[in-house]
């Protein structure tokens, strides 16, 4: 006798209206489907100023768990929000259970994934990529209080050791 697992759930892939990812989610739920969407926590550039925003960690993306069997999947396309289930050839993308787990693992405890901050080494190569000096290259020397750096900069022959927002460098 074969063992049927009592459960035959996987996760499949929403494509969602731009920028509607949680009116998709919201409007999935009220229908009782089991949905998952991964935030993610960072830094955006709005008025000359940096703020921290929590948004989608896969823009346009939504996650489903479905039985193929037993839900019905018809309702899915015409939901507000939802674009389309994702599909590869005429069969729905179903996503490893295992990613699923491996995201809801990494997140902290609000729900929200935290990417690292970028990170230097004293020495190392750096990219400005904002601010009045973007596009020159620099030396990371060291980090001088939360979010300025020392760079070391050569300007006109000349080496000068100056104080920038962190926030502006990138790797070169």
């Amino acid at each position: 006798m074969e063992h049927t697992p009592s459960s035959k759930r996987s996760w499949y892939l929403i494509w969602c209206k731009p920028r509607k990812e949680h009116l998709a989610q919201e409007n999935l739920e009220r229908q009782r489907f089991e949905t998952y969407l991964p935030l993610v926590r960072q830094l955006r550039r709005r008025a000359h100023r940096r703020i921290t925003v929590v948004e989608p960690l896969f823009p346009r993306y939504l996650f489903i768990h479905l039985d193929k069997e037993k839900d019905n999947w018809s309702s899915i396309r015409s939901t507000i929000g939802v674009t389309a289930l994702v599909r590869f050839g005429d069969q729905p993308a179903q996503v490893p259970d295992r990613l699923i787990k491996e995201l809801q693992a990494h997140e902290s405890p609000d729900g929200i994934h935290d990417l690292p901050s970028r990170s230097f080494q004293q020495g190392q190569k750096i990219r400005i990529e904002e601010g009045p000096l973007a596009g020159h290259e620099g030396i990371w020397l060291a980090s001088n209080g939360k979010e300025r750096a020392q760079v070391l900069l050569e300007i006109m022959g000349k080496q000068i050791k100056t104080e920038m927002n962190q926030n502006w460098l990138g790797h070169s």
